[in-house]
């Protein structure tokens, strides 16, 4: 790929585009076969829009501009987007932390750990990209950013004298190489779970692309307590290291539960390798003051708790209900208000649904970004036409009527949303925030 870089660079392009709604006025078009849509359709109205050559998947002749044709269109979209920021990969350590749940806060914690070692740190996560000074957005409902926008925050933790990088990995950005041949020098795993079954199929799938972030690694950190851990343990690379939550001990009420024992240990494992003291680490854990949505307690004097969390899986949620029964005091109820997205893995709603009347006392489901899908199809898949649910479509007035029926003592969770600002429906993106909608219900109980 890279003399293909150098042959592009003889055109002196303005940029790398793979989206034909973007000004095409002396850039490079990448076309590639997406998930729902074909890039190599927009070919002729990127060239009306000048773009000066054309890199596709499919065989083409008789264009008006050079064009070039490769294997894997999204591979060499990464690949040469990583050319023109003059790969900045190359001046950093790379660390990568994947699985189905605990991605952002072992991500946090590890970011935590390096910076209390006087690391030049940076972390790209669900919640934003923190890269010197800076908090940046990484877009709606983003884990792992496109190439385009992932380089660009490589190249600024170098501008920005970062030396070392924390990026949360998911399923489909490894599947999608959006990564391209980024270099990691330690991949993380926390666990393995039911999750976009939707885009991967098969659990065999979904394995398989989370696999490719330890192919190359120099060190793997994986779960040993975790069911997957003999596959990843098979299919490394690296020089292995793992961890266990049974020998951790949390005092820290923001990393209450055994799902965070578990982040815990990946993230003292990866400090660990860098020769951090244990001193140092404990601190961090002591001090830490949690990731916005991830267990955030909502607090304006009201007599009950209220949580926003963002579990949207089965496990995710079966681990923070069971936590949270574990606090509840005898003859105090939990509340819970939930939905599942559309356009998503749709054979987990049942499973939710199942979790949810089994581990809470009220269950209130509403809408959760149902985008172009029937809110009446989602929740009878979440239902399955049983158990006792409250329906209440609108958000706001889900939350409204949990805070309600909550008495002291009891808590209210909201699942599902955790950090995100925005919630989609049809194809729009609407602001939107758990938390806001959190204190305002509760502020109106108290007028």
């Amino acid at each position: 790929m890279a003399s293909l870089f150098t042959e592009l660079q003889k055109l002196h392009p303005t940029g790398i585009s793979a989206d034909s709604r973007e000004d095409q006025k002396g850039k490079v078009f990448v076309a590639y076969r997406g998930v729902s849509i074909d890039g190599h359709k927009f070919i002729d109205e990127v060239i009306k829009g000048g773009a000066v050559a054309i890199v596709g998947e499919k065989k083409l002749d008789h264009l008006p501009v050079p064009y070039y044709r490769v294997a894997d269109g999204r591979l060499a979209w990464a690949q040469l987007v990583a050319g023109w920021y003059g790969n900045p990969e190359r001046h950093l350590t790379l660390i990568g932390v994947t699985g189905t749940d605990g991605k952002t806060t072992t991500s946090h914690l590890i970011y935590e750990m390096l910076k209390a070692a006087k690391l030049k740190v940076g972390l790209v996560s669900t919640v934003a990209a923190y890269i010197g000074a800076d908090m940046l957005e990484t877009g709606a409902h983003v884990t792992s950013p496109d190439p385009d926008k992932l380089w660009h925050f490589l190249a600024l933790a170098v501008d920005r004298g970062v030396k070392y990088l924390v990026l949360e990995v998911t399923s489909h950005a490894l599947d999608q190489r959006r990564y391209g041949d980024l270099p990691f020098e330690i991949g993380v795993l926390t666990n393995l779970t039911h999750e976009h079954l939707d885009y991967h199929r098969t659990w065999t799938n979904y394995r398989k692309s989370k696999a490719r972030l330890f192919k190359q690694v120099k060190y793997a950190v994986l779960n040993q307590d975790d069911p997957s851990f003999n596959y990843f343990n098979t299919h490394t690379t690296g020089k292995i290291t793992s961890y266990t939550r049974t020998k951790i001990k949390v005092t820290n009420p923001v990393l209450a539960g055994e799902y965070n024992k578990s982040n815990i240990g990946a993230a003292e494992s990866v400090a660990k390798l860098f020769h951090i003291p244990q001193a140092t680490l404990d601190k961090v854990i002591h001090n830490f003051v949690g990731v916005p949505g991830r267990l955030e307690e909502i607090k304006i004097g009201q007599t009950f708790r209220a949580i926003v969390d963002f579990a949207h899986t089965p496990n995710a949620l079966e681990k923070l209900l069971t936590e949270l029964r574990s606090q509840l005091a005898a003859n105090k109820q939990l509340i819970l208000v939930f939905g599942c997205a559309g356009r998503r893995d749709a054979a987990k709603r049942p499973m939710m649904g199942q979790i949810a009347t089994k581990l809470a006392d009220q269950v209130i489901i509403t809408a959760e970004d149902p985008r172009t899908e029937s809110l009446d199809e989602i929740y009878q898949q979440i239902t399955q036409g049983k158990g006792k649910f409250i329906r209440q479509d609108d958000r706001q007035q889900a939350i409204n009527h949990a805070v309600r029926l909550a008495k002291g003592g009891d808590i209210v969770v909201v699942a599902g949303k955790g950090h995100e600002r925005s919630m989609c429906f049809g194809k729009t993106e609407y602001p939107w925030s758990d938390q806001k909608a959190v204190k305002q219900a509760v502020t109106g109980l108290l007028k």
